[in-house]
């Protein structure tokens, strides 16, 4: 890539210069389920290059596949959501071996040939500047809508064809980084998944098993109530957050302990994307609420109820909120991290649900979770799940991290791609060919 301070290659324009919108078909739910391929937003959602093969069908009369049929290379617009962040949002159409028709929610916007590639064009709808500048022109009512108006006054870049090209291949190189990492990640879940269903009940090279309420186990392991495993020697070892008028919004802070909320509760790991506070004086008011690194922190709620984490050590010690519970299990007979995983297996949760209570959400109570069964084998073998278990979550968290790190590099190139704030070097040979 090659820095240029000018632009004078570039040219811009309203997308209403480039081509021209349509909005889509309207349907209603008795036309569902067969005839015609059919795009709805909830496909543009599931990702921005439209597949074909996982379309729904709907029946549209001859002259409507006439009047709707897409074609390669057009984009869809989300014309009306329910998240403001969701309106506008394009993907695009790569085309199909059998005509597709789409949604009265959606507009289509069919560039005139020859002036954009196709990804190129993709990429500058979905780049932030972009974004924020449809945002701007969407109105609010019950959902947040765009219509045909809005859409066509929004100005985009138009480079030469050949660099259009070259930085479509740039960022498809990454998006396709992404998306083989993504299927990693997928597939080691699976793989997490099976081994829990097995380690969890079967254990470790067991060849005699016994019959259980929670089903056949190996004869040396024991089913215990999970109150069993907590800490005798901690007066708090196994309780519930405060009441809710314990601990308001007036209690919060700008810094101080932090409160573990249900969103920092996650299936096995802990979360901090979500941050609140409250002062040391009020977590010492809650003294019996508080938890602390390396105890386990239960969901009361759903979804789903009972998830359970370790909490992190990058404080001294924190505040639940009253839908948290606490367990510190007693370490001389039981691995923190096995208990954790078997909190989460599906013999556990299964028993969770069946105790709580609740329709639209449910929720178990401290008293109920206490008498839930969990399978505890010797503390070595304790020791080898968890470590088989969280070499795997080692690899799903590497993953992930790798994602993060690409998702940053797709946002930086964008940033300076797009914008032509950096430009891409194009070979004659590659001028000539577009």
């Amino acid at each position: 890539m090659v820095n240029y301070n000018q632009q004078n290659t570039w040219k811009y324009g309203s997308l209403k210069n480039f081509g021209d919108f349509k909005n889509g078909v309207n349907k209603g739910k008795e036309d569902f389920g067969h005839g015609t391929k059919f795009v709805n937003i909830q496909d543009i959602f599931r990702h921005p290059i439209i597949d074909s093969t996982q379309l729904n069908r709907v029946n549209v009369s001859d002259k409507e596949v006439a009047t709707y049929r897409l074609e390669k290379g057009d984009i869809l617009f989300v014309r009306s959501s329910v998240k403001p962040e969701g309106v506008g949002y394009p993907a695009l159409f790569m085309g199909a071996d059998e005509d597709v028709v789409y949604s009265g929610f959606t507009i289509r916007y069919r560039p005139v040939n020859g002036i954009f590639d196709s990804k190129f064009l993709l990429y500058t709808l979905l780049s932030d500047n972009f974004r924020r500048k449809l945002l701007s022109l969407a109105t609010i009512s019950a959902n947040t809508n765009i219509n045909q108006e809005a859409l066509s006054s929004l100005e985009v870049p138009v480079p030469p064809i050949a660099e259009q090209h070259k930085i479509a291949a740039i960022l498809s190189s990454v998006d396709e980084a992404i998306e083989k990492t993504e299927a990693i990640i997928e597939q080691t879940e699976k793989v997490k998944k099976g081994l829990m269903q097995q380690l969890l009940t079967k254990g470790i090279g067991h060849t005699k098993f016994k019959k259980t309420e929670i089903g056949e186990i190996p004869e040396e392991w024991e089913v215990k109530e999970l109150k069993d495993l907590a800490n005798p020697y901690d007066k708090y070892s196994f309780t519930g957050g405060p009441f809710g008028s314990d601990l308001t919004s007036e209690d919060y802070t700008e810094e101080g302990v932090q409160i573990i909320q249900l969103q920092n509760i996650k299936e096995g790991y802990f979360s901090n994307d979500y941050k609140i506070f409250t002062s040391e004086e009020k977590a010492n008011q809650l003294s019996s609420c508080n938890i602390y690194p390396g105890d386990i922190i239960i969901a009361k709620m759903a979804d789903p109820v009972a998830r359970a984490c370790i909490v992190p050590n990058h404080s001294k010690r924190f505040l639940m909120a009253s839908d948290g519970i606490r367990l510190s299990v007693d370490k001389r007979k039981y691995v923190t991290e096995y208990v954790t995983y078997a909190i989460n297996a599906p013999y556990f949760r299964k028993q969770a649900i069946n105790n709580s209570t609740g329709t639209t959400r449910l929720r178990i109570g401290l008293s109920a979770l206490r008498k839930l069964k969990i399978l505890i084998p010797s503390y070595e073998e304790q020791q080898k799940i968890a470590d088989i278990m969280t070499t795997i979550d080692q690899k799903i968290e590497f993953e992930k991290m790798k994602i993060k790190k690409l998702t940053d590099i797709k946002k930086s190139l964008m940033q300076s791609l797009l914008t032509g704030k950096v430009r891409v070097k194009v070979d004659e040979d590659e001028v000539t060919s577009s």
